[in-house]
């Protein structure tokens, strides 16, 4: 038996409990104490083929499960004459609804009281038979979500225009689309003692490095939560360094995007009720990529990446080269443009530091503010912020213009950062750099580079080094990172991910 077919046999199930919640014998009167108070809950005696002396009780939860489908497909079948002999028992009629006599593509069956009010609580129809103390569950749920449209996050300008929905079957139904192959494998686990948070465990046989998938669901079986409903929970428990501002894992609502990156060897998380898909390893390089990195020319597609790396590194350091320089080491500066600062700042009353930090917070609050409000308001602030209210600031003389103008650097240059969780991160180390300066000049942003760095150096995400492939040895790693090859040159994968299959193409 293989190590995918292993990991299949102990996971592809919800984790078990480590003792009954509910011990007590299945019955329709216990399932209705269980429920007491929920307004939602309903159940309805049922004389089985029109039989009055077999009478079953039929329970579910309202607006979780499809009425018509209960009504056409459990109870019109269940209460037609015929279907079921007279008088047969309870044991003879359990059989013969699960061989057909009920019309339902799905029906298991439930002997314990813990997996009774799962299953209702998942919005499936449940036929209980007080007698046998066991029941029978008919997947029902409802279909009503919302329905699969453009990514709002990930603009994908070359790339298919569909994202991922907050229902985990459309979902992997979406990557199917992508990966029709029966080595895309998934394996399904459940998070959250009272949530019940279904997810899927994506990734591609033969490819994907076994060792990784074991080091995941091994994390995810040791996570014991009340509830996952958010990605970040999730993320938080299966990273190697959770203290660390720089994302370990990838996010994306694109399913050509996921697709790809389990084409590359790794690892894909689907969450029932979350749009994102997370994917694992994360790396630097590969949170600067985007998709359309393949869908343009390779010389357009390494120019703007390089672009990219180049506009990362303003955003972080140009801030507190200003301070540096204005501060401890004008000699810097040409004598046109010193003048020039100088006379800006005669009438400012605030130094150079302070100027710079409040504008860079303010410039936080302005872009936290855009992001809480609805669209229409927040695109109204985020304009009265930067034009008005900091026009105003310059003539009033609270802050001179070479101030406004390198945040204004900054901050445009940080959003061609791809990834927003990494946008998050190096607006971070951009505040830091700009607090090293004040206190050392250009020896303060120096020894903070090399701490940033080095924690950066320090990180592993599933044993893949964080600035993969700088860290390989590998004089030619930064070429690799940094430009996109010809796809039809670029035959093999990343070595870091340590692939069983190296190639890619022939």
């Amino acid at each position: 038996m293989s190590i995918f077919k292993k990991l299949r046999k102990v996971f592809s199930h919800p984790h078990p409990l480590e003792q009954p919640r509910y011990d007590v014998p299945v019955s329709a009167a216990a399932l209705k104490e269980i429920f007491s108070e929920c307004a939602d809950f309903e159940s309805r005696k049922i004389a089985v083929g029109g039989d009055s002396s077999g009478l079953v009780t039929i329970c579910y939860i309202d607006g979780v499960i499809d009425s018509t489908a209960v009504s056409e497909d459990v109870i019109r079948p269940l209460t037609t004459p015929g279907r079921v002999p007279p008088g047969a028992g309870s044991a003879r009629c359990m059989e013969l609804i699960k061989r057909g006599a009920v019309y339902c593509n799905n029906v298991s069956l439930k002997e314990t009281m813990d997996e009774v009010v799962e299953a209702v609580a998942k919005g499936f129809c449940l036929i209980i038979f007080d007698k046998e103390n066991a029941a029978l569950a008919f997947e029902t749920r409802s279909s009503v979500q919302r329905s699969i449209s453009e990514p709002t996050m990930e603009k994908a300008i070359k790339g298919s225009k569909d994202a991922f929905v907050e229902r985990l079957r459309t979902n992997t139904m979406l990557v199917r689309r992508k990966l029709q192959t029966p080595k895309l494998k998934s394996i399904r686990t459940v998070i959250g003692r009272e949530s019940g948070t279904e997810l899927s465990v994506m990734y591609v046989d033969g490819i994907v490095d076994p060792v990784t998938v074991g080091e995941l669901l091994k994390r995810l079986d040791d996570i014991d939560i009340d509830g996952l409903l958010a990605a970040g929970n999730l993320i938080e428990y299966i990273s190697e360094s959770p203290s660390t501002p720089f994302p370990q894992a990838l996010l994306t609502e694109r399913p050509d995007r996921f697709a790809i990156n389990l084409l590359e060897g790794r690892v894909g998380i689907i969450i029932d009720g979350l749009p994102l898909a997370v994917m694992l390893p994360g790396t630097l390089a590969e949170m600067m990529r985007v998709p359309e990195d393949r869908a343009q020319h390779f010389l357009v597609a390494s120019f703007l990446r390089m672009l990219r790396y180049i506009a990362a590194i303003i955003s972080v350091v140009f801030p507190a080269l200003y301070v540096a320089t204005s501060m401890y080491h004008q000699e810097m500066i040409p004598v046109k443009l010193l003048l020039s600062i100088i006379e800006s700042k005669q009438q400012v009353p605030f130094s150079t530091a302070v100027e710079i930090i409040a504008m860079l917070l303010a410039f936080e609050v302005l872009q936290e503010a855009g992001l809480r409000l609805p669209s229409s308001i927040g695109e109204t602030v985020s304009i009265i912020g930067a034009l008005i209210v900091g026009q105003s600031a310059v003539e009033a003389k609270i802050v001179s213009p070479f101030a406004v103008i390198v945040v204004a650097i900054a901050g445009i240059t940080g959003y061609t950062v791809p990834n927003q969780d990494l946008g998050v991160a190096l607006r971070l180390c951009r505040l830091m750099l700009v607090f090293f300066a004040l206190l050392a000049g250009m020896y303060g942003i120096m020894i903070g580079l090399v701490l940033i760095i080095y924690h950066m150096c320090s990180i592993e995400s599933f044993g893949v080094s964080y600035l993969s492939p700088l860290t390989d040895g590998n004089a030619l790693g930064i070429f690799s990172m940094m430009l996109r090859p010809p796809l039809y040159k670029n035959k093999m994968r990343e070595p870091d991910l340590n692939t069983p299959n190296k190639r890619n193409q022939r």
